[in-house]
């Protein structure tokens, strides 16, 4: 009985993650937040790029004065994910007073602990949350948790879903029921 509604509440959640991760929900907002993905010895990529230069998008329509990026080195001695986002931004064209930058998250969930704090200080209340489609929801909670606005909005190339996303859906699922019973991952 518990596990089949262990089970039942997994799915659900699941359906929900899915349908979040096409849903793009941008407006205007205090800071756009890029969530970090890896980056190669100083270099975006692919993933990250993609999350950038959609942040950089969402920026230059004007939905927002500034965007903060976010990840640690992740293995990589001398660069971090948002340090990288940042160079990566200011290359094209984002003056450096509206980057701010979040460089010691190793999990979504320190990153965006970090990035509330960071907001907070700031007296920011809103923010567009760039990630990938699957990511958004369990991110979009942990800030709305700390009492902050969120606007979820997928990169471009992550907004198709299907069947064969429905096992990342899952994990996703595993991942925030953990959190909301205090695991932190």
């Amino acid at each position: 009985m518990l596990l089949s509604s262990v089970l039942y509440y997994l799915v659900s959640l699941s359906i929900r993650i899915g349908r979040q991760s096409s849903q793009d929900e941008a407006t205007n907002a205090d800071v756009i937040i890029v969530m970090g993905a890896a980056e190669y010895s100083g270099r975006p990529s692919p993933v990250l790029r993609a999350r950038l230069d959609h942040a950089l998008h969402l920026y230059k329509i004007h939905l927002a004065p500034m965007i903060m990026t976010t990840g640690g080195p992740g293995g990589d001695p001398v660069f971090t994910e948002a340090d990288v986002g940042r160079a990566y931004l200011m290359d094209r064209g984002v003056p450096p007073q509206a980057i701010v930058t979040e460089p010691k998250g190793a999990t979504t969930m320190y990153s965006i602990s970090a990035a509330a704090e960071i907001m907070e200080r700031m007296d920011l209340d809103s923010c567009i949350l760039v990630s990938d489609g699957y990511h958004i929801f369990r991110a979009k909670r942990m800030l709305e948790a700390r009492g902050i606005k969120v606007y979820g909005s997928p990169r471009e190339e992550a907004r198709q879903h299907g069947m064969r996303d429905w096992p990342v859906y899952f994990r996703q699922a595993v991942g925030f029921a953990l959190w909301k019973i205090g695991v932190r991952v």
